[in-house]
């Protein structure tokens, strides 16, 4: 009986190993969304009111998106990140006082595809308070994947169109430690280039600025 019992414990014990084994070899070899590289494939509709939460290396945060305050950009940030592409994403423009920027992916590839994925401007109706979450633009119907967190009472970009999408309501202070240490970015500072960074991704921040925080993961609360 205790050889049967001994023989059995054993084969339990193997199948917990080769199920745990499998399980992270799965994980390891799980495919990114093909949606990364065709945003065609990344249009649905948002809910009405939703939450992401924010893993980044300086803590954690959570955006509450209501869509009725910038219907265009509400959809965008919702499939961004239901397909992973803020994962691994660095604030790579984050100035005291004034607000923290993402958006820009690590993987040259899929910044390339993404670049002219614009989307249409929304009205502005919430304004550019602390804590607010805008896409940047760079001109009329140019908002695209990048994003901003607004530090102070931004409410002057009203005016330039930067409509709010979502607020952060967990975790701003997480927000508050993100590293502001590099300052504006090239030609006007010392701070990452967008050019550099779009033609080489992470590993050009990696090198040159490697204290930068980074988005880890974003989901979706459900």
């Amino acid at each position: 009986m205790a050889s049967i019992r001994s023989i059995a414990t054993t084969l339990i014990c193997f199948a917990l190993i080769f199920a745990a084994t499998a399980s992270s070899e799965d994980a390891s070899s799980a495919k990114p969304n093909p949606a990364l590289l065709d945003p065609a494939l990344a249009t649905e509709k948002a809910p009405y009111v939703f939450r992401a939460k924010m893993e980044t290396t300086a803590g954690d945060f959570v955006i509450e998106v209501h869509r009725e305050w910038a219907p265009r950009g509400a959809d965008r940030f919702y499939n961004l990140v239901k397909i992973g592409y803020f994962n691994d994403v660095a604030f790579f423009r984050v100035l005291a006082g004034f607000m923290a920027q993402a958006g820009m992916h690590g993987d040259p590839a899929v910044s390339k595809v993404w670049l002219n994925a614009r989307i249409k401007d929304d009205p502005v109706i919430q304004t550019n308070s602390p804590a607010t979450v805008t896409f940047a633009m760079a001109g009329p119907d140019t908002r695209s994947a990048q994003i901003f967190i607004n530090y102070g009472d931004n409410s002057y970009l009203d005016e330039s169109g930067f409509a709010p999408f979502g607020k952060v309501i967990e975790g701003f202070e997480s927000v508050k430690k993100l590293n502001s240490g590099y300052g504006e970015g090239e030609p006007n500072g010392k701070g990452p280039s967008q050019a550099k960074l779009y033609r080489s991704g992470n590993a050009y921040l990696k090198v040159e600025f490697p204290e930068l925080d980074y988005i880890t993961r974003a989901s979706i609360v459900e």
